[in-house]
């Protein structure tokens, strides 16, 4: 009786969560096809001024954002696909996709203030290799093992350096220009990763570090120095030097 109960129980979550992963798809293709749209309107083969080429193809600034998008589209897709197979869609229709509890609202609400803060508070005035690698560890740390008082913490320890940087430099001239707001969030991604592994001693916490600075540290050089993009903050505390050191000692070595 005990099996079947749980076994019940174990379905009953299932179909919520596919009728959940419905309404999710919608908006991820809604969001992607929005901003597919608006990366349509940057030039992508090119200017021609005169009969003159401006830029190649694999130089415009829309490459990077139209495989981002893309990539959400199609995942989105295979979501949609993969609720709607598993009844998913029947189910949201019928109102279960619309359940709710007081763990499921705070992680929600946690994740779209870390988020909210990284696109309009950190990316445009911090270092992108900062801005991006307190994020990542706040999102493994604080949603990987589903406590909420780490949600509820991580929110915070990312809202703080971010609203810093807010309010202390919102002007858009000064966005690219080195700031205290970028040894703010160094500080706040430290005692962060000192905190974690002080606390966790589990193989993700251990493995958070190295994420969480190789994967904005590859994807921003291979934007600024393989796809020739235009990368946020230049100015950053780090990248700064990282260009510095690329075109000044790096590439010297190739050219020669």
């Amino acid at each position: 009786m005990d099996i079947d109960k749980l076994q019940a129980e174990h379905d009953k979550d299932l179909e919520m969560l596919r009728a959940r992963d419905f309404w999710g798809a919608l908006v991820l293709i809604c969001c992607a096809v929005f901003f597919l749209w608006r990366t349509s309107f940057i030039p992508f083969l090119g200017e021609n001024r005169a009969g003159v080429s401006g830029a190649e193809w694999y130089n415009s600034a829309a490459i990077v954002p139209f495989g981002i998008w893309l990539a959400m589209l199609l995942l989105g897709l295979v979501l949609l696909r993969i609720s709607i197979k598993a009844g998913g869609a029947e189910r949201a229709f019928s109102g279960a996709g619309l359940g709710w509890n007081r763990q499921e609202a705070i992680r929600i609400r946690a994740i779209a203030v870390i988020m909210s803060v990284f696109i309009f508070a950190l990316i445009p005035r911090v270092d992108f290799i900062l801005s991006s690698g307190l994020v990542i560890t706040a999102l493994i740390y604080g949603f990987h093992a589903g406590h909420t008082k780490r949600m509820l913490m991580v929110a915070v320890v990312v809202a703080l350096p971010g609203l810093y940087a807010l309010i202390m430099h919102f002007p858009q001239a000064e966005w690219n220009k080195p700031h205290d707001d970028d040894w703010v969030v160094l500080a706040a991604w430290v005692l962060l990763t000192v905190w974690m592994l002080a606390r966790d001693r589990s193989r993700i916490a251990r493995a958070t570090p190295w994420v969480a600075v190789l994967t904005p540290l590859i994807l921003v050089t291979a934007m600024a120095f393989g796809f020739r993009q235009n990368v946020p903050n230049r100015g950053g505390l780090l990248f700064s030097q990282i260009e510095y050191h690329y075109y000044v000692n790096l590439r010297p070595l190739w050219r020669k």
